[in-house]
Order: structure tokens, then sequence, then C-alpha cells
């Protein structure tokens, strides 16, 4: 084979390889999401999370951990075509009428089997998009033209488990990839305040303590206090009575490099019993 046909062979073998080139560290994200409303409706959240993305390098693709996808094992969306799955009732027909055709990518899909070594890595073809990731990501890329992929949380995994395992992800902030979590610091649904539901700024004594004591171990880099939210006493009891939401929080804050900063946004109560805090990692 002459010479030329090798390269071009060796130089495809490559990007089936790593489909991702090497580029400036990405930042890593983590969005509280809410209720899925706010997928539809404008108000300061969705501005947020707008004001954040033009802060943010365009990402070749996103890799979003969503409280709203529970496996047993670890599994990542690999279809070419995500669904928008529709996981909740009683809300508008506009709602359910919402679609976000992002691409998936099989080969991101690939390359996060690949680089993580605590467990096996199952590639999923059925599941899509939950409303934890495109109800956030329509508002940072409403084209839908910036390929998702979704990582499952293990539900029978412990806390350590999951951030030790999110740390294994790091490689792909410098390519292109932004990781986003999504969920929520606070969220006891079983606690809504449903007369305060218009009230953005309501919350409970113990969800705000809960908020203002998980702010400040994220500003302090103290991880292993949120990673050990079940010793923290009653507030976080309350904020945390499943750890779904909050485990996303905890893959963002994995991925932080000591000389990072975290930007909070979106710090606000609703509805009593859920915070919409958000956080922005970056070198700058």
């Amino acid at each position: 084979m002459p010479l030329a046909g090798v390269a071009m062979k060796l130089n495809a073998l490559n990007k089936m390889i790593t489909p991702f080139g090497d580029t400036a560290q990405m930042p890593v994200l983590f969005l509280g999401h809410g209720s899925p409303m706010n997928a539809i409706e404008e108000n300061e959240f969705v501005t947020g999370f707008r004001n954040v993305a033009k802060t943010i390098p365009r990402p070749a693709a996103i890799l979003c951990v969503s409280a709203h996808w529970e496996t047993k094992g670890t599994f990542v969306t690999a279809m070419e075509k995500p669904k928008t799955i529709h996981d909740f009732g009683g809300f508008p027909q506009a709602l359910f009428d919402v679609q976000y055709p992002a691409p998936g990518s099989p080969e991101l899909a690939r390359e996060t089997k690949n680089i993580i070594k605590k467990t096996e890595i199952g590639l999923d073809e059925k599941w899509g998009l939950d409303h934890g990731a495109w109800s956030v990501i329509k508002h940072l890329y409403p084209n839908a033209d910036v390929p998702v992929i979704q990582l499952s949380l293990d539900h029978y995994q412990t806390p350590q488990y999951h951030y030790d395992l999110a740390k294994q992800l790091a490689s792909l902030r410098r390519k292109g990839v932004l990781i986003i979590g999504s969920g929520n610091m606070v969220h006891n649904l079983g606690m809504v305040a449903w007369d305060k539901l218009n009230d953005d700024e309501y919350g409970y004594d113990w969800a705000f303590e809960a908020n203002e004591k998980m702010k400040k171990f994220i500003l302090s880099n103290d991880h292993q206090q949120l990673i050990n939210f079940k010793n923290q006493g009653k507030t976080f009891d309350l904020a945390i009575p499943t750890p779904e939401h909050f485990l996303p929080l905890l893959y963002a804050l994995a991925l932080k490099e000591e000389n990072e900063k975290v930007n909070i946004f979106n710090d606000k109560a609703v509805a009593g019993s859920l915070t919409m805090t958000s956080a922005k990692i970056s070198g700058v």
C-alpha cells in the first residue's frame, strides 16, 4: 500500500480511538434544574443558565449527569439520536410538546467507557435525554446543535464511590467536553409549600441553613463534608431525603482542580424546600 494510503488509514484509526482533540480545559457546571416548567418559562433562573453559557467556550459535546437517570450499574447513552424523555406528569401540554433534538455522540460514549476504570460502563441505546438534562441544556444551547450524552447514577453505590468515579472523567475537560451535573442541592418534594410556588425567594429556615452550609463547604474545598452529607445533622437530612438530586453536585466538585474558582449563581430558594443554587467551576 502506498505511504499516503497508510497515513490516511492511521489518521482515521486515530480519530476512532481519540475522537476529541486536545483543547483548553473546559469549565464544569452544576445546575439546579428545579421544576420541569423552567424549560418553557421565562424567569431569572433560565436567564442565569443563558448568561453562564455566554462565559463558556463552545463545547465539542456535553456529558450530563442527571438526577433523573438512576440505574443498577453505570451506563452512558450511546445512540446517534437520543429521544426527548418527558419523565413527569401533571404539567401543561406545552411542556410535553417540547422536543430537544440534540444529536448523541457514540464516540464520546465509547471514550467515556474507556477512561473509567472504576467499574464497567454499559453502552445504553434506550434511554435518551431526560428532563434533568434537556430542560436546562436547551437554555444553554437552544439550537440543539451540540451533541449530548448522559451518564447514569448507580443507585446502589455510596456518595464516595460517585465522587471517585467522577474524578476519572477529568481528561474529557481537555477534549472540549462540557460536563454538567443537574440536580438540586436542597430538594425535598415532600415538604413543598404549595401555596408559595410563585414566591421565588421563599424557603424554610432549614433549607436556607443547609444551603449556606453547602456553599461554605463548596467554596472552602471541603468536599469530604459534602460526601459525608448523612453525618451533617437534621438540616441536611431534610435537604437531602434521597440522594439522587444531590449526587450530581459531587460529580461536578470531584472535577475541580485545586487552583480553580467556583462561581455561585441562581442562589435562591423556591417553594420552601428547594434551592436553585448552581455553580460554575473554572480556572478563570
